[in-house]
Formats: C-alpha cells, structure tokens, sequence
C-alpha cells in the first residue's frame, strides 16, 4: 500500500511540474514576445501616418493638376459621388506605403509567410499601376482619334463619319484592353493569341476595304486630316 502511495504521488508531482514547466515556458515566450508587438506595433503606426501625409500631399498635387477635369475631358468614365479618381489613387498610394509598413512588422514578430505574401503583393503593384496607366491613356487616345476621325471625314454623311470613328475608337479600346490583360499576367498566351487574331483582322478589314471600294472614303478621310494639320 505504501508503495503504491508513493507511486501516485510521484506521478502527481510529475503531472504537477509539467503542468508549471508548460505554464513557465508560456509565460517566457509571452514575455519575450510584448517588445516584439510593440515594436512591431509602432512601425505600422508610424507607417499609417507617413501614408496619411502622403496621401494629402499626393491628393494636393491631383487637384493642382486637376486631373479630374482632364480626365473627363478625355472621355474617362466618371467615378461616382465622392468617390473620385483623384480620391482613387491617392487612397491607392496610402495603402501601398501601409501594406510596405507591414512587412518589417511580420518580420519582427516572426510571421516569414505572411512576410513573403507581402512582398508578393507589392511586387505586383507595379503591374497594376502601369495597367491603370495604360487604360488612362489608351481611353485619351481612343477619344482622340475618334474626334479626329470624326471631323476630318468631312466629305461623308455623318452616319458614315460616325461609324468609322466609332470603329476607330473601339479598336484602340480593344487593344488596350488586351494590353492591359497582358501586364496584369491574366492567361498570357491566350492574350497574345487574341491579340494577333485582333491585329489580323483589323489589316484584313482594312485590305477588304481598300480592295472593294473604298479608297475614295480613305482618300476623304486622309484629305479631311490634312487640312486639318495645316
């Protein structure tokens, strides 16, 4: 009996200092632990109010420059309410900065995965940003040369001068699209066979045209730009 006593006492002190070596090594790693989130916590917090600065210096410059009313001069779809391009892209800026903030955070507290999915995301901003810049630019140049288009065929009926700047126009839309597909890395080599398809078709078209009458409209259109030029 008195063996068997001592036995479960033993075991009771062995659960018993398990129980505290667990709750000690817990304690240590918590304590270890508050300077690493503190710092941590203080970089994203510095980090939040660079990116607030930011955004107001960048919203400014926006304004300043006046890109709202440039862009809807150019035929760039309105945002709605106040949620406008200006407002778009100078939040777009204020994120990118907390996002970067967040990576020597992650790192400190010991979080290399989330770490690495970071730094994933922001290698790929620039694909975005450079997509948005392209679909800018393609939306101006479609415009262009659709009112281009437009007043130089002045020698053809206005339904005529209408379509042909409209096809103008949504060509060059297609082609940004797919432009910008391409940057952003959406099904690569599918963009690419669309995008010879679409080249191969607009000089088919073209060859069509010119071959089956109508060289006097080019020759109208080509005229019409000319004039315009001088």
């Amino acid at each position: 009996m008195a063996g068997r006593e001592e036995v479960k006492i033993n075991m009771s002190s062995d659960v018993g200092n398990t129980l505290l070596t667990s709750l000690n090594n817990a304690l240590i790693l918590i304590v270890s632990f508050v300077p690493k989130f503190v710092i941590g916590l203080t970089i994203i917090l510095v980090g939040i109010i660079i990116a607030s600065i930011v955004k107001d210096v960048v919203l400014q410059i926006l304004k300043t420059l006046k890109v709202e009313m440039l862009l809807k001069r150019y035929g760039v779809p309105e945002a709605k309410d106040d949620l406008t391009w200006t407002n778009i892209l100078s939040q777009t800026v204020r994120w990118f900065i907390i996002v970067a903030f967040l990576v020597p955070a992650a790192d400190i507290w010991g979080l290399p995965r989330v770490s690495i999915l970071i730094n994933q995301f922001l290698l790929y901003v620039p694909n975005v940003f450079v997509a948005a810049i392209i679909a800018l630019v393609g939306f101006v140049v479609a415009r262009i040369a659709h009112n281009v288009i437009q007043a130089s065929a002045k020698g053809l009926s206005e339904d005529t001068a209408n379509t042909i700047a409209s096809i103008a126009h949504w060509a060059i839309i297609v082609f940004v699209a797919l432009a910008v597909l391409n940057q952003l890395g959406v099904a690569t080599d599918l963009i690419r066979i669309l995008f010879i398809g679409f080249v191969a078709m607009i000089a088919l078209a073209g060859g069509l045209a010119f071959g089956l009458g109508g060289k006097d409209t080019a020759a109208n259109i080509l005229e019409g730009i000319k004039k315009k030029l001088k």
